[in-house]
């Protein structure tokens, strides 16, 4: 079994989801004791949302970078960053180690293309939205179309991520919206929906909505798994 390396914090509910579910994962394939070896380095989120808010990227990708590398050194095999946001800094986090990044893109893109979706609708933070990193990985490397929300429920999306489910708090009129939102999407087009935020899990589930969902902490923690086992 691989060394799983998790570079959390951003938030620590969502690294939080990785590790039980890396965990449950192990104990269902491998049975008896058996559990996940993991390096974990949780970062200060505060520091980095100051970063995001102020667009100071490149400072983020020193910083995650510096982290990574404590990550490498601990032991670990390969990388997971536990958020879909800083993905935007994959690139720079990549390049300060020799281990390989697994990107949570390339594991949501593995599991639409197996039902043959094509058009996803995005939701995340503004930064995920709207910044063409993430939309423009699924379209090169993986040949998936993004439409993402009008403007302002963009707005309000990436205010309840960051003001309600970052903190743990879980409102059933934040979860309508987002369902509203949800069935929004799927009427203009999208075939399935990319919860493109480790949080949404937390407001969001499948038995919700009629509408295929694909849950990116989910299938970021069983890539994770598969190649930890040599599985892919």
């Amino acid at each position: 079994m691989k060394t799983i390396g998790l570079l959390g914090g951003m938030s620590w509910e969502s690294t939080g989801m990785y590790y039980q579910l890396i965990n449950q994962k192990i104990k269902a394939r491998l049975g008896g004791l058996h559990s996940a070896k993991i390096t974990l380095f949780s970062v200060d989120f505060a520091e980095i949302e100051s970063l995001q808010r102020q667009g100071k990227w490149d400072e983020a990708g020193i910083y995650l970078a510096e982290a990574a590398r404590k990550i490498e050194a601990g032991g670990a095999d390969f990388l997971l960053i536990c958020t879909n946001t800083m993905h935007k800094v994959a690139e720079q986090i990549q390049n300060a180690i020799s281990i390989p990044v697994l990107h949570i893109v390339d594991a949501v893109a593995e599991s639409l293309k197996e039902n043959n979706i094509k058009k996803i609708g995005l939701l995340g933070t503004q930064f995920t939205m709207e910044d063409d990193f993430y939309k423009s990985y699924f379209f090169n490397h993986h040949h998936i179309e993004t439409i993402i929300p009008s403007l302002p429920q963009r707005e309000k999306i990436h205010h309840i991520i960051y003001n309600e489910l970052c903190l743990g708090q879980i409102n059933a009129a934040s979860k309508q919206y987002y369902l509203e939102t949800i069935q929004d999407l799927y009427d203009h087009g999208a075939e399935a929906i990319v919860l493109g935020c480790t949080e949404i899990q937390l407001l969001i589930q499948q038995q919700d909505t009629d509408v295929p969902l694909y849950d990116t902490t989910l299938l970021h923690a069983e890539y994770a798994v598969d190649y930890a086992l040599n599985k892919v």
